[in-house]
């Protein structure tokens, strides 16, 4: 029972986790099964949850999100938040160091020594013409009442003549930081903070102009200010000079894209898409770092394609398990023309599934779930590698069915190839010469990138229609920071997202089913309402019980809505 445990509230929160963990078939599942075994188990009280990384299971992200979880619900019930056990510590041995000390002052004879005064914290004010000096004195350059924002190239060319280091380019070339690392710290601090997506936009916050405000007074300020001032004249001419024709390997191309035609969608917006000629760039495979062997064989995948001439970019992907990117031979080539990065997302995109993880993918709801987030991501080549593994004979045959369903549906309604392998180094093989096709194909031609100031949420996937419907010979492309935020599970959601995630946390409803309660109640509210207007009472009641199953109850199969799974939803949802 979670009552006679002695952190109840703390077990609770653990197995909800848990719960949502195991109808999802969430790689996390054995990490809350551990977790909520050891918490279990465990005779002690714990007063604060950072003092559980001590069990088994608990590691600092799972004690940070119950920490979230406990001053959420402190908050709710006006309890005062446990301090946490380091400050705890602290002050015990501050007060064990004071008394210690007055014991051997009084046993010398002497006075007992005076408190130590707490030190006030210094008011934050960055280095001179250091990363986070520069940012912030770049964002004051803007009205105080601004709501716009500023992109990370306006802000950088801004802030560069304020720094001593380069906000694009690496100071030691065997790391990876630059200035604009100091903004993560500008957040942090609460002093900056972000809007927008795909293309970020930053904004002092009321703090940050204080900060601002006190870099403006200090000497160095107005020392390096005047300095800049008399170069005022020099750089205005230079401003005026005829400006110099872009480099070889960047052209801007002269007309309105969005424009062409005569039935084109006001909504749509006009810009001039940035062309990479041939030989300023080289096409990579980058793949998901989750793509492992095994967990004591992280490596295999990238050292066998390394073999093979097709050396993958790791990192973690947010949606598909492999993809190809354009990767600039000049880093800051993109970010001289108002992008970011220096990669351009390809139009190619690969799922890779073995045999047990589809079935699985397709019993919990996950595999539709994916094929929404790949047609929502714009790429248009979309390959299933599904890889045949040695598996129980009866869940086979129990699973076959809807695995060859799931298959023929995959390529006849989604229109996606389907390749299948007998082994993870057949899909190695498999990789390493699409990438050596990929690189015939794209190195050898311009690629046309979508400046990332002019797409939206709203606006990408119209956009992405309308120009291969117009230029079906034109590829457009977009940079990899703006594919990542459009294609993030978390940045981009919508309250449809939303909705169905929230129908999916009950246990029994699937990615199928609660597609079919949306279409039927659009939004959160709208479900509700529904269950409001089935009235009071024991009738009323009766009514939401049964409220989802009489609407959707005419589905078969995997849609179904049993009386037993409507009177659950309306549990959650009815309050019944």
């Amino acid at each position: 029972m979670e009552e006679e445990c002695p952190n109840p509230l703390l077990l609770t929160w653990v197995k909800e986790w848990l719960d949502t963990a195991r109808e999802r078939n969430s790689k996390g599942f054995t990490t809350y099964r551990n977790a909520h075994e050891s918490l279990k188990a465990c005779p002690l009280v714990f007063h604060h949850p950072a003092e559980l990384q001590q069990l088994k299971g608990f590691g600092p992200k799972l004690c940070e999100r119950l920490t979230d979880k406990l001053q959420k619900y402190c908050q709710e019930n006006h309890l005062p938040m446990p301090e946490h056990p380091q400050v705890r510590k602290a002050a015990k041995k501050a007060q064990l160091d004071e008394e210690t000390a007055a014991a051997a002052a009084a046993a010398e004879g002497g006075s007992a020594p005076k408190k130590r005064k707490v030190r006030q914290p210094k008011a934050y004010v960055p280095s001179f013409r250091s990363g986070a000096y520069a940012l912030l004195v770049g964002l004051s350059t803007q009205p105080d009442d601004t709501t716009s924002g500023m992109t990370k190239a306006d802000l950088i060319q801004v802030s560069q003549p304020h720094c001593d280091s380069s906000f694009t380019a690496p100071s030691d070339p065997t790391k990876f930081y630059t200035a604009w690392n100091s903004m993560k710290t500008l957040v942090q601090k609460e002093l900056v903070y972000e809007r927008g997506r795909p293309l970020r936009r930053y904004l002092l916050t009321d703090e940050g102009w204080e900060v601002a405000r006190r870099i403006k007074e200090t000497r160095e300020w107005k020392a390096d200010n005047n300095s800049n001032n008399n170069n005022a004249d020099a750089a205005h001419a230079a401003s005026v000079r005829p400006a110099r024709s872009p480099p070889a390997e960047i052209e801007v191309v002269e007309r309105d894209t969005a424009a062409e035609g005569n039935a084109v969608d006001g909504s749509l917006p006009a810009f001039q898409p940035i062309k990479l000629v041939p030989g300023s760039f080289s096409v990579r495979l980058v793949l998901d770092v989750r793509e492992v062997r095994a967990k004591t064989d992280r490596d295999y995948m990238q050292e066998e394609l390394a073999k093979l001439d097709a050396a993958p970019l790791m990192r973690s992907l947010e949606v598909g398990d492999a993809q190809w990117v354009a990767k600039c031979h000049d880093p800051t080539l993109l970010q001289r023309l108002g992008a970011e990065g220096d990669e351009v997302v390809l139009d190619w995109i690969v799922e890779r599934k073995r045999l047990d993880d589809l079935i699985g993918s397709i019993k919990d709801g996950r595999f539709h779930e994916q094929k929404f987030r790949l047609r929502r991501s714009g790429v248009q080549n979309v390959i299933y590698i599904i890889e045949d593994i040695t598996m129980d004979p009866q869940t086979l045959q129990r699973y076959e069915e809807a695995v060859q369903s799931a298959i023929a549906s995959t390529q006849v309604v989604n229109g996606y190839f389907v390749k299948r392998t007998s082994k993870m180094d057949e899909t190695v093989r498999y990789l390493s010469r699409l990438t050596a096709v990929l690189k015939r194909k794209y190195e050898k031609q311009p690629l046309h990138v979508i400046p990332s100031r002019v797409i939206t949420a709203q606006n990408y996937a119209p956009l992405l229609r309308h120009l291969r419907e117009t230029q079906p010979s034109v590829g457009h492309y977009v940079t990899y920071q703006a594919f990542s935020s459009l294609a993030s599970k978390s940045e981009m959601m919508t309250l449809r997202d939303v909705f169905l995630k929230m129908l999916m946390t009950t246990r029994g409803v699937t990615g199928e089913r609660a597609l079919e309660i949306q279409r039927r109640w659009r939004t959160p509210h709208d479900f509700v309402k529904a269950f409001e207007a089935c009235g009071s009472g024991e009738t009323g009641r009766k009514r939401k019980r049964e409220l989802v199953s009489s609407q959707l109850g005419h589905f078969v199969g995997r849609k179904s809505i049993s009386k037993a799974l409507s009177q659950r939803i309306s549990e959650v949802w009815g309050d019944a």
